[in-house]
Formats: structure tokens, sequence, C-alpha cells
């Protein structure tokens, strides 16, 4: 089938479900190589990330567990998705996502590695910063509201479209990893992302987050991190 027309057809089956009102698309760089990095409520998440990006070599991570899942391998392979061992080392993938960042490639990342039960942030792993970090191309923070696959079931039973916001924040970078410390460097970038995250969502989905030192800095200092 190709995956131009697998995208077209995403496009197709999610305008019938969704309405997406995309808040300071402006802050993403999306002509060159970046990860974007985001909470994650729902099993639509991946393809809001491409819509709102519009990029053919947007790279798409799956979680191994969907595999024995009827049509989900066909689909992956159609959109030339990476399957990830979420649970196990998984460094072929990681090679991967390297690869196709160093190459121009968009990386979405869900930093959490889960969908959250509550749709309220969890504590993130290090894969995202780790990644950002090895391919030095710039992080942009991604706040999703109204994802939830119970909403948007929920809606589709009325017949009714689900209205989903996505809020971007803007672009940065992450310096190179030390020599020493480098779990404990990890987890503070890891922090730096997911407070960066945190910043856009309403104060009740700020979960893990809350109360973290860094959030309240990032909501002082910069407007462009007002929650929605």
């Amino acid at each position: 089938m190709g995956r131009k027309f697998t995208f077209f057809l995403i496009n197709l089956v999610f305008r019938l479900v969704a309405r997406l009102q995309v808040i300071d698309r402006q802050n993403a760089p999306l002509d060159e190589s970046l990860v974007l990095a985001s909470n994650h409520i729902g099993r639509l998440d991946g393809a809001l990330i491409y819509q709102f990006s519009q990029r053919q070599d947007i790279i798409l991570i799956v979680a191994e567990k969907y595999r024995k899942i009827p049509l989900i391998p066909w689909f992956v392979k159609q959109i030339d998705g990476i399957w990830v061992d979420r649970f196990n080392a998984d460094f072929g993938a990681v090679r991967e996502m390297l690869n196709r960042l160093k190459k121009g490639g968009v990386l979405v990342l869900a930093p959490e590695g889960t969908r959250s039960p509550t749709g309220n942030l969890q504590k993130a792993r290090a894969g995202a910063s780790y990644l950002a970090v090895k391919a030095a191309v710039p992080i942009v923070p991604v706040a999703l509201v109204g994802s939830e696959d119970a909403n948007v079931v929920a809606h589709m039973r009325r017949l009714k479209r689900t209205v989903i916001t996505i809020r971007v924040g803007r672009a940065f970078r992450l310096p190179p990893l030390p020599k020493k410390d480098r779990d404990a460097t990890l987890e503070v970038y890891t922090d730096e992302i997911m407070c960066r995250i945190a910043a856009l969502l309403p104060p009740e989905k700020r979960g893990e987050y809350a109360d973290h030192p860094r959030l309240k800095e990032l909501l002082m200092m910069d407007e462009a991190v007002q929650p929605i």
C-alpha cells in the first residue's frame, strides 16, 4: 500500500473521529530533525502528533505487546514504525531511532513509556533525553488534552467528534552528557523534559511533576509555557 497512502488513510479516519486544536504550532521547527516529546493518555496519541507535524518521515514507536494483535503488524510495516521492547534494553531499536534522527527524521516519544491510566503525568524514563542528547537534536515538548480512549469512544457512540487540544512548547536542547554521573544527569534531563510538558498542561494533569521545583521556575519565567 505504501507509507504515503497509509498516512492519507490516517488523516481521513482521524478527521472522522476528532477535531484537533493546535496552540503555538510555530514553536516547533518542523523543517528539521527533532524529538517531539509528549504525555501519553490514549491510543490516538501517535496519530495526533502526525496530524500536527504532517511529516512523512515521522518516526513512530510501537510497543512489542501489540505485535500479536491482528492488523497491527501490517500497519506498523506500512508506516515504517519501530517495534520497541519496553521491558528490556532494546539496543537495536535505539540504533534505528538514532540513525533516522541523524538522517533528518522527526521522532515521536512519550517519556513516560506507557499510557497513563489516570490521564495525569507519570514518572518518566530516561530514553527520550538519551536519544535527544545522542542525536544532538532539539526537543519540542507537546501537551495532549482530551485524547483519552474513554473520551474518544464516548464521543463516537454519540456520533460526535472529540475535541483534542495540542499545546506546543518552545524547542530546546540538552547539553552533551558528561563522562561522569551520566545516570544522574539523564535523570535531571528527563525531569527537564517532563516539567516542560507539565507546564503546558492544566494544573490537575501534572501528576508526578506538579510540585517539582523546575516546573515552578518554568511557570514563573516563561509565558510560552503557560498551561491550557
